[in-house]
């Protein structure tokens, strides 16, 4: 009886008929799978057949090409595209029509129930284990098609912001680019891979292209990230919208800002006054020495004064609102100043003076309360 039965699966899996079927019932329980040529689901139908049929018929169960081909096809599945719901869809369907095809067969053969069970069970186990090895093959398919395009993104964002040429038009539409948008540079403090996805999840929202340029999570946004939702310990510098062509330069700019600033969302043009001091370090220490070069460091009374007059600039060169911040009396505020300016150069105008004068005042004391000792 097992050799009638064995006859009866070897001219199932030859019956061109019930591979008719089988590539129909696949096709219509899954409507991606139907969307790949009929060969295509025949070539993947026929091998899974012959591969389960062959193990029901072998005391050893699968071969391991049989697992082999299994993870291929799997794998040919990622590459097209299908996805593995709509994949597994059309195995089972395929899987179910079979088993009940072969039973038929074999009452109609006078085979007995108890041993059409026997089999059918064997046969189902082994076509479940040949089912776990397409979705292992996916998953690894997908899992390296994934790495490609990050890698290939990752290539381009780094051609982009670092060597300064724009890669051909068609290189950035395959990318999700296009030449004649302009895109918003992003630039995070994010190094750690695993912390660096989550924020790309969240950037995603908002269109564009990220990944990690020299340790950084960094990125072109298609729309401004203004509401991205940001950890407390993430920094985030985002540029105003420009074309490629000048996205090496913001880019640049976008990293000096992220060595300046702390934690948050920070636009890019708010450090703008920052950004431009720092690139001057030489001119910087020149100002400091003739501006400030009476005071000593170690002295925590010029450091006082010289704090309270920071502060004093930074509020507008306005009494009261420094002396607010500083929790001070107005006229403690007017005094420390006063004692500065008898000791320096500095202008400290209230209420005005010179714009640019503030600002050689700003960089000298910001410079010298930075410095070491």
């Amino acid at each position: 009886m097992t050799s009638l039965l064995r006859r009866i699966l070897d001219d199932l899996a030859a019956d061109e008929t019930v591979l008719d079927e089988l590539v129909k019932v696949a096709r219509s329980e899954s409507p991606e799978v139907a969307r790949l040529p009929e060969a295509e689901n025949r070539r993947h139908i026929q091998v899974l057949l012959s591969a389960a049929l062959r193990a029901t018929a072998s005391p050893d169960g699968p071969a391991r090409e049989d697992y082999t081909t299994a993870e291929a096809l799997g794998a040919d599945r990622a590459a097209q595209g299908v996805p593995l719901t709509d994949l597994l869809r059309g195995v089972q369907a395929g899987r179910t029509h079979a088993a009940r095809v072969a039973v038929e067969r074999a009452r109609a053969a006078g085979v007995p129930d108890d041993v059409i069970l026997e089999t059918v069970l064997d046969a189902d186990r082994y076509t479940g284990a040949l089912e776990h090895h397409i979705v292992k093959g996916y998953h690894a398919a997908e899992l390296q098609l994934s790495r490609t395009v990050r890698d290939a993104r990752t290539q381009l964002l780094r051609t982009l912001l670092l060597a300064g040429h724009p890669p051909a038009p068609e290189e950035l539409r395959r990318a999700g680019l296009h030449p004649d948008v302009r895109y918003f540079c992003v630039v995070s403090d994010i190094s750690d891979p695993a912390r660096a996805r989550v924020l790309e999840q969240a950037l995603l929202e908002f269109g564009g292209v990220y990944g990690l340029v020299e340790g950084r999570l960094t990125g072109l946004a298609a729309r401004s990230p203004a509401g991205v939702p940001l950890a407390d310990d993430v920094l985030l510098v985002v540029a105003p919208a420009a074309p490629l062509t000048v996205l090496q330069e913001v880019h640049r700019l976008c990293t000096a800002a992220a060595r300046l600033a702390g934690s948050g969302y920070h636009d890019l043009t708010a450090l703008a006054g920052e950004i431009a001091l720092t690139a001057q370090p030489v001119l910087g220490g020149l100002l400091t020495t003739a501006l400030l070069g009476s005071l000593d460091p170690a002295n925590p009374f010029h450091r006082e004064l010289a704090g309270t007059a920071l502060a004093y600039l930074d509020h507008g060169q306005r009494l009261r609102s420094t002396a607010e911040a500083l929790h001070l009396h107005p006229n403690t505020v007017r005094y420390r100043l006063d004692r500065l300016a008898e000791l320096t150069p500095l202008a400290l105008a209230e209420n005005g003076g010179r714009v640019l004068d503030a600002v050689r005042s700003w960089w000298a004391l910001h410079r010298w309360l930075d410095a070491p000792g």
